[in-house]
């Protein structure tokens, strides 16, 4: 079965998708959807797996992620700017991480970690799981030049909570980002593919629905 096809990509762009919606949301609101936020978190977590949409669980677990990137694709303009960059961030701290192979196994050390804790409390989404992953992040990723800088309101991004909780859907912009581009996924594709990728989202939202 080959990963190279407009279905995994365009499902691998939803996960991005996600991921910088939740990041927004937490940073201007101090809440989010914590179905779609579980859904992100344990896309870390799963390391091995049958298939692209097994990492995501479903299609209805990426609903947030696909119709975030349905407005993304039918603007004529770029719906969200915020979400764009982050997303354009993550894919272009990617492209830098791939060349370090000890900082992948660093994170694969940590998120290794990250699973057992999750193991241990029942949850991927417990504080200890999140600050762990959000640590990773901070020692890792955010190393990296140029950072991401999240804008939002003061009295959320001074919460160490949350802060955990938007570092560490940030690695899960970077795993979606990496599963993208394991897909096949490039940025001239996403130039010049538009519409295969605007088509395909919309029928994977009628999957859904």
């Amino acid at each position: 079965m080959t990963l190279n096809t407009i279905t995994n990509q365009t499902i691998a762009l939803a996960g991005i998708s996600q991921s910088c919606l939740l990041v927004q949301q937490l940073a201007n609101t101090g809440t989010s959807d914590s179905s779609a936020v579980e859904t992100s978190i344990n896309s870390i977590l799963k390391i091995d797996s049958e298939g692209v949409i097994d990492i995501y669980g479903s299609l209805e677990q990426l609903k947030p992620g696909l119709l975030q990137l349905k407005s993304q694709l039918s603007a004529r303009t770029i719906a969200d700017p915020e979400q764009a960059r982050y997303a354009a961030s993550l894919v272009f701290l990617e492209g830098q991480l791939s060349n370090r192979p000890e900082m992948l196994n660093k994170i694969l050390t940590g998120i290794k970690t990250a699973q057992a804790q999750s193991e241990s409390f029942g949850s991927s989404t417990h504080e200890n799981v999140l600050a762990k992953l959000g640590d990773l992040y901070h020692n890792t990723i955010s190393t990296l030049q140029p950072r991401i800088m999240v804008n939002g309101k003061e009295e959320f991004l001074a919460q160490p909570n949350i802060v955990n909780k938007i570092r560490a859907l940030l690695l899960a912009g970077i795993r979606s980002t990496m599963l993208w581009k394991q897909c096949g996924g490039a940025r001239w594709k996403f130039l010049f593919f538009r519409k295969k990728l605007q088509d395909e989202t919309a029928f994977l939202l009628s999957e859904i629905n």
